[in-house]
């Protein structure tokens, strides 16, 4: 069955760091775009990161850029999101995504590109 499951999340005081992950059951991540996005209460869905099939396809929204990194462990089949310094306004549920592209979109709306979704997973920051 295909599936991602998110899992990491946690309160955290600001200024901390977590790291979520997502991993993938019957697809192989190599193969497809990965990407998070988040949507905070009362805010649209938002991308946070991304990454593509091919080299330096690498993207960013401007909110994360130098706090949050987007890696692969292909071992694993799992994609992660670290993230350090986390805000205030980083309180969200965080969705994995993933799309066969070999580029990806952190855009709201080019998000049809993802084909495949996990259920999210809470992250709470605490002043």
């Amino acid at each position: 069955q295909l599936q991602l499951v998110e899992s990491g999340g946690d309160l955290v005081q600001s200024g901390g760091s977590l790291r979520l992950s997502c991993v993938a059951s019957d697809i192989n991540l190599d193969h497809y775009a990965i990407a998070w996005f988040r949507q905070a209460p009362g805010k649209e869905r938002e991308g946070v990161a991304c990454l593509g099939t091919k080299v330096d396809s690498m993207k960013y929204a401007d909110s994360v850029k130098g706090r949050f990194t987007i890696s692969r462990e292909s071992a694993k089949n799992t994609v992660y999101l670290q993230m350090n310094n986390l805000d205030l306004d980083d309180t969200a549920v965080y969705y994995c995504g993933a799309g066969p592209s070999p580029l990806c979109t952190v855009e709201r709306e080019v998000d049809f590109l993802y084909t495949y979704w996990g259920q999210g997973t809470q992250v709470t920051v605490s002043s």
